[in-house]
């Protein structure tokens, strides 16, 4: 699988100023993982396995940089809601 490389940002923002280092690499890492979140169908464990990180790590990425990720896909076997979410798995009693 390869990850196609997001394209270069400008030296210079939208307004015009300089862009900083920090900035630039935190726009680098954001389009990074958005890119490959796409390509991984929104499956994070799947991406954070690309990437070479951890899965957790990965998840605070996403929320530091505010990675726009596309929702997780559903769980194989879960029935679809009335409202369109999803229900867990049914709970067994005990008697």
């Amino acid at each position: 699988m390869s990850i196609v490389s997001p394209t270069p940002t400008p030296s210079t923002s939208d307004s015009g100023r300089a862009v900083s280092y920090h900035g630039a690499v935190c726009d680098f890492k954001r389009r990074l993982i958005e890119t490959t979140l796409q390509q991984m169908r929104g499956n994070r464990t799947h991406a954070a396995r690309v990437l070479g990180l951890q899965r957790t790590y990965l998840l605070r990425l996403i929320r530091d940089l505010g990675v726009a990720a596309p929702p997780p896909p559903p769980r194989r076997g879960a029935a679809p809601l009335r409202g369109g979410g999803f229900a867990s798995a049914p709970a067994f009693r005990r008697r």
